[in-house]
């Protein structure tokens, strides 16, 4: 059975079902959802392309940046929680580097949370050493160390809304077809906006990420001591209501392109959005965290030695040529190309007044 049948039974049976219900049963449906289901989702054989498949330099930054922030919380134990780790690259890389630095490696725990487990079973075939997997992150209190995710939040299913003489969230019925249908919104959409100071001008579409204030709260709960790395594309408030943005950020990808219609190859493509970082740092602070900074992905990387480390890892290759156009060819990718477009969000509970290499500059 495909999955748009059940979808399409389930809207026949219930009546039309929200946007967010919709995204999450396209994404995370059992065995058949676009992260539940086999298949290599990045890569060149996959989808989309994350930093960590272009380079190892990717995780020896953010290593970098670890490693400071074991120094700033005292050197003991350090625990890695890494959310959705998907083909596990990142951790891999991340240890690789820190297996030359004895003191820090020796006290650090790396756990992955990964709801998937299709996912999960891949981690497992190339992660061995210092990982260990959990389901959710509720059951872990009094955690020192640092809470890590890259490309995570834009995958939270979302709430679509609408402001007309009221404001209407889109919900999905099938007519021999998906059509999307307003309904007033919740009590909790327009809390949303109302808590943020936002007023969104007639005719304005957007999304609203309540997972992410869900899941920044329990972050917040677990978190005693230590940091949040947030990765994502998105925006602060300020940019993501601007009028260019009027009919919202939802984006598809699928082969290595990308549409509008999340109504097409149900479970066969991603669908995203981007991230509200003022709604992460407002219910961070609500729940105890203190906002570091937000940055650009290609300032964070600059800031921990990305050039230098570069040319490291390039400059004992023969071919010099080959090794110019790789410099240049991961520089644009990492720098200014995904590295403009993503953000670096970093948040802190404990105290920590310091100042971190990662956010040197803005």
């Amino acid at each position: 059975m495909h999955l748009s049948d059940i979808i399409i039974a389930k809207i026949q049976n219930e009546g039309p079902i929200s946007f967010r219900d919709f995204m999450d049963m396209s994404l995370y449906y059992p065995e058949l959802g676009y992260y539940t289901s086999a298949g290599e989702k990045t890569g060149f054989e996959g989808d989309y392309y994350t930093s960590p498949n272009l380079t190892p330099l990717f995780g020896i930054m953010i290593a970098r940046q670890l490693e400071e922030m074991w120094k700033i919380v005292g050197k003991g134990p350090f625990t890695v929680f890494e959310y959705g780790a998907g083909s596990g690259k990142l951790c891999h890389d991340i240890l690789n580097y820190l297996k030359n630095k004895p003191d820090f490696y020796e006290n650090l725990n790396y756990c992955i949370i990964e709801k998937s487990s299709v996912l999960q079973e891949i981690e497992k075939a190339s992660l061995h050493e210092k990982v260990i997997w959990y389901d959710t992150i509720k059951d872990i209190p009094d955690i020192t160390g640092c809470i890590l995710s890259n490309e995570l939040v834009d995958n939270f299913a979302v709430h679509r809304v609408v402001m007309q003489d009221q404001l209407m969230e889109i919900f999905v019925d099938y007519r021999n077809d998906f059509v999307e249908v307003l309904q007033p919104a919740s009590k909790e959409l327009k809390e949303y906006l109302s808590e943020l100071n936002i007023e969104l001008p007639k005719g304005f579409q957007t999304e609203i990420n309540l997972q992410a204030i869900q899941w920044i709260e329990e972050i917040a709960k677990s978190l005693k001591k230590g940091y949040v790395i947030t990765i994502d594309y998105g925006y602060p408030s300020s940019e993501l209501y601007k009028k260019e943005r009027s009919n919202g950020t939802l984006m598809c990808y699928a082969n290595h392109t990308t549409n509008t219609n999340p109504y097409q190859n149900i479970g066969n493509q991603d669908i995203t959005s981007h991230v509200n970082f003022s709604a992460l740092c407002h219910w961070g602070v609500k729940n105890g965290l203190t906002c570091c900074g937000l940055t650009s992905q290609a300032n964070f990387l600059l800031s921990l030695g990305f050039k230098e480390y570069l040319h490291k890892m390039t400059i004992h290759e023969n071919n010099l040529i080959e090794t110019i156009q790789k410099e240049i060819l991961l520089t644009q990718s990492l720098i200014l190309d995904m590295g403009m477009k993503f953000k670096v969000l970093i948040q802190e509970k404990g105290n920590l007044k310091k100042e971190l290499l990662g956010l040197q500059g803005i």
